[in-house]
């Protein structure tokens, strides 16, 4: 029993100057869990997307706010490799987080803002007003 919590012992203790090594490494802000940061910006990604898409067919949006909205949408995905280069730092990853939230909401305002483009059964196209 003696030798068992001897050897116990010593590989807390062995675990723990392990992990105080890795703790004293400096942290320089960057993120670590890639992986999971990536699936998540490129999730929100494709959901705005597919909002600008589903706005579009449905008549939510017209061409050119949904050409717009592409358009930002690129932007941000070209800023995101930008950053990516280096890593992504905290600052890095909360810019990118608000833009996509920006834009997310102009997505909602755009879709819900009455210039609408439908159609009203006989091929001809409507502006919502009642105007063709």
């Amino acid at each position: 029993m003696k030798k068992f919590l001897i050897a116990a012992t010593a590989l807390t203790a062995a675990f723990a100057a392990t992990a105080g090594a890795a703790s004293a490494a400096p942290y320089d802000g960057r993120y670590r869990d890639v992986a999971y940061e990536r699936s998540n910006i490129n999730r929100q990604q494709d959901n705005i997307a597919m909002r600008i898409d589903q706005g579009q067919r449905n008549g939510g949006l017209t061409n050119r706010e949904a050409r717009m909205l592409r358009v930002e949408l690129n932007d941000i995905s070209r800023l995101e490799v930008r950053y990516r280069r280096d890593g992504l730092s905290r600052w890095e990853r909360n810019d990118l987080d608000r833009r996509l939230d920006v834009l997310s909401q102009r997505v909602r305002f755009d879709r819900r803002d009455g210039d609408r483009r439908g159609y009203d059964g006989d091929g001809r196209g409507y502006d919502g007003r009642g105007r063709f």
